[in-house]
């Protein structure tokens, strides 16, 4: 079932979000939403492990207003779990524009309206290889090297963009959609649900979680 909210941040940001379980037998994405930090988590597998690991890992990391030691918060969340995830959490800045961060293949988009620019740089097997100049196999594309669970200091991905809106997606969403899609649905009234929704009538195969803040 689909889910979305739509949350006023003060006078400045306004974030929505929207989670469907599509066709799997578990929503194992997650998201969670602090004071000016913002998470999408996507559990491993298909497994009320995997989803209960996703929570663990969104509610922690929307604690700390730094993007990296949210993540190695979420990391700590997670051993008392059996589960694992990968995420990408956005923070706010007080100036404007926003500190990325992640670990596997949560992605993180930017956009100013018109153009969009992908943030984030999957941690799976096909980027690597295609990283160095190799056209990897497709399954390639599904191994992650990094998760939640294997985060650490020296492994965590991180960006930073000047622009006024971000939109934290799972693969459930891009990979249905892919750039264009993404980039035309944020050029409009851009919501999460719109996202989602998107993904779903695109024939997405996986759970579908996005939340975007503008």
């Amino acid at each position: 079932m689909l889910i979305d909210r739509t949350m006023p941040l003060g006078t400045a940001l306004t974030v929505t979000h929207a989670s469907d379980r599509g066709p799997r037998t578990f929503n194992a994405d997650a998201y969670a939403v602090g004071r000016r930090t913002f998470v999408v988590a996507d559990g491993v597998g298909d497994s009320s492990a995997a989803a209960e690991a996703a929570w663990a890992a969104a509610r922690a990391a929307a604690l700390p207003v730094d993007p990296v030691s949210a993540i190695l918060a979420a990391r700590d969340a997670l051993q008392v779990h059996s589960g694992d995830a990968v995420i990408v959490v956005a923070v706010a800045r007080p100036e404007g524009g926003f500190d990325v961060a992640w670990a596997g293949d949560a992605r993180a988009y930017a956009s100013d309206g018109s153009d969009l620019v992908q943030l984030t740089a999957d941690h799976t097997v096909a980027e690597y290889f295609r990283s160095r100049g190799t056209t990897p196999a497709p399954r390639m594309e599904h191994i992650v090297t990094n998760t939640v669970r294997h985060a650490t200091l020296q492994n965590i991905g991180r960006a930073a963009t000047r622009a006024g809106c971000v939109a934290l997606v799972s693969d459930g969403v891009y990979g249905p959609l892919g750039h264009g899609g993404i980039e035309a649905i944020l050029s409009g009234h851009a919501t999460a649900e719109r996202l989602v929704r998107a993904a779903l009538y695109a024939h997405g195969t996986d759970n579908a979680t996005a939340l975007v803040v503008s």
